[in-house]
């Protein structure tokens, strides 16, 4: 199978509908001073989080071969995140929820391509490669984490969505993409703000995704791991956000044992959080998952299920107590006195299925125009008919070449002829196929013989409802990528002249060929035309104490002038600190 990615052991087992949100890593498009956030970042997080990270943080940058001074290329980290059953893709900043699941339900972690610019060095608020394989990578050298992610990922795949989830998720992409562009106004990014936080504030009920994502945000993102009076990180957001990770483990920061109740506590992508959850272990978190899991559709199934699906809008798939699955756009259910369903409708192309393959002749193009079906047992008949034997289904007239009129409680009533019948492997009868067949609900035609084969599943209940399709081949165009995509940063000339200077730092640094000639000269141009760059003075300090150049004084005096700006004196300050501490040892 020919891809636009390098494919592996782990990533060739994606379903193809997921290989569209895939790109290729822009490793070149990486400036020289993204190379230098990124090295300034991870030498911070290696230095703090040391302290206050989960013990499985540090192992995990060596076993996924994370490096402290480059920007991972994904096939490197390829090779060696294979080695724990994992794999990397590249993609465009934020993707679909139920997407970005369904990666974590095959090991794939998800990496946002873009690299944070200097001007959001302690935070981005758009997924960046700092957040992505600094944050989400190291932890999953831990096992029982890494079954914790996969297990939600496959869960949180079949969550379903209210028809405002996606459009919140729409509102979050491009405004992480217009804060995160310095070339961006202020009219477009103010009114980006104020559409998130009128659907923040008017997102209704919340739908099994929004609950989920709140899960996944307060663990996965967000996670405390410990005691509630000296927790540890393990949560992406907060290992690879400098700022962050200290903020957190302020007292002002409530800590709260992490339960089932987090999934009702909503969060602000925009706004520091005023509590974080802790959990005692990893095993806990599985435990909540499992919880969670016990009130959603896809075990529940029901009357509530069916709602869930039709108010999504999206598609979904039920399956009823036969094992046949029912997969399309939801757009009826017809129930009884007592409230149970007893007819559902699909609208537009529908498939059905049993054990997660479509049965042959029932694609989409074959119930192109949608499905309906009653649901429960006959009408004055205590035996179901799919617990009927062939006996059975003779004695009641329901055989081939038949003329037959079923009527089931609740009023719905199939009249025609019976064509054939479709069993599974263990021989229970999944559908019933009829010609001149009418179906009507008391006075209500649901199906008339014109329309031409009826097939009728075959269920007492609807034991599952879920988000997706029940096989991912039958629809090929399956989940859909955003037209709105990262805008690519247009640099000056003065822009590429300043990288050309971190690139030469960066040389130097690695080829071990250090001259105080060139620092200095560095230094003097840096003085002349980029008096606000505070990372480039700070990485020729680096050198100049290194070497023990006389020019450390003269860029320690501009660092310190600097640092009047309240913007870059912890920045700098805290840089100073790690390059004084590796002088030490």
């Amino acid at each position: 199978m020919k891809t636009h990615f390098e494919l592996n052991e782990v990533t060739k087992k994606l379903p193809k509908h997921l290989h569209k949100f895939v790109v290729q890593q822009p490793y070149d498009e990486y400036t020289p001073q993204n190379q230098a956030v990124w090295r300034y970042v991870m030498r911070m997080n290696v230095d703090y989080l040391g302290k206050v990270a989960h013990n499985s943080y540090l192992e995990g940058l060596d076993k996924t071969g994370i490096s402290v001074n480059t920007i991972p290329r994904m096939e490197g980290m390829n090779r060696i995140l294979k080695e724990i059953g994992w794999a990397a893709v590249s993609v465009d900043g934020f993707i679909p929820p139920n997407a970005f699941m369904e990666f974590q339900a095959y090991n794939v972690l998800v990496i946002a391509s873009d690299m944070r610019t200097i001007d959001h060095i302690k935070y981005t608020p758009a997924p960046d490669i700092i957040h992505e394989a600094a944050g989400h990578a190291p932890i999953i050298a831990n096992p029982e984490y890494a079954e914790y992610l996969r297990r939600f990922g496959e869960i949180g795949a079949k969550a379903i969505s209210s028809a405002r989830d996606y459009e919140m998720y729409e509102a979050i992409r491009l405004l992480s993409i217009l804060k995160e562009n310095p070339n961006s106004t202020h009219k477009e990014i103010q009114e980006a703000q104020e559409k998130v936080e009128w659907l923040q504030n008017n997102m209704g009920e919340l739908s099994e995704m929004a609950q989920i994502r709140n899960l996944h945000w307060w663990t996965v993102e967000y996670g405390l791991i410990g005691t509630l009076e000296n927790p540890k990180i393990y949560g992406a957001g907060l290992l690879s956000s400098i700022g962050e990770s200290k903020w957190c483990m302020q007292d002002s920061v409530k800590k709260l044992p992490y339960t089932l109740d987090a999934s009702n506590v909503s969060f602000d992508i925009t706004k520091p959080q005023p509590q974080l959850f802790v959990t005692p272990d990893f095993a806990h978190l599985s435990l909540v998952l499992e919880q969670y899991a016990n009130t959603m559709g896809i075990r529940k199934g029901g009357l509530s299920g069916v709602k869930k699906l039709i108010d999504s809008k999206n598609l979904g798939t039920i399956e009823l107590s036969t094992g046949i699955q029912i997969s399309g756009v939801f757009s009826n259910v017809i129930t009884d006195s007592n409230n149970k369903p007893i007819y559902i409708q699909t609208t537009g192309g529908t498939a059905l299925s049993n054990r997660d393959k479509e049965l042959i002749g029932h694609g989409i193009n074959y119930h192109k125009e949608g499905f309906g079906s009653p649901i429960g047992k006959l009408k004055g008949i205590n035996i179901p008919i799919e617990n009927m034997s062939p006996r059975d289904l003779e004695a009641y007239g329901i055989y081939e070449g038949k003329t037959v009129s079923l009527e089931f409680e609740g009023g719905v009533k199939v009249e025609g002829e019976v064509i054939t019948g479709t069993r599974d492997l263990r021989g229970r009868i999944l559908l019933i196929s009829f010609k001149n067949c009418t179906v009507t609900h008391f006075d209500t035609v649901l199906f008339h013989p014109d329309w031409g084969i009826y097939d009728m599943a075959v269920g007492v209940d609807i034991v599952s409802a879920y988000a997706g399709p029940a096989d991912v081949n039958s629809y090929e165009d399956l989940g859909k990528v955003s037209e709105t995509k990262t805008h690519k940063i247009n640099y000056s000339d003065s822009d590429r002249e300043l990288y050309g200077l971190y690139d030469q730092v960066r040389q130097m640094r690695e080829e071990n060929a250090i001259s105080e000639e060139v620092v200095l000269g560095i230094f003097s141009i840096v003085q002349e035309k980029f008096n606000n760059d505070w990372l480039l003075a700070l990485e020729l300090y680096e050198l100049s104490v290194e070497n023990n150049y006389s020019t450390q004084n003269e860029i320690k005096a501009y660092l310190d002038n600097l640092k009047v700006d309240e913007e870059y004196s912890s920045l700098i300050n805290d840089g100073l600190s790690i390059i004084y501490n590796e002088q030490v040892v």
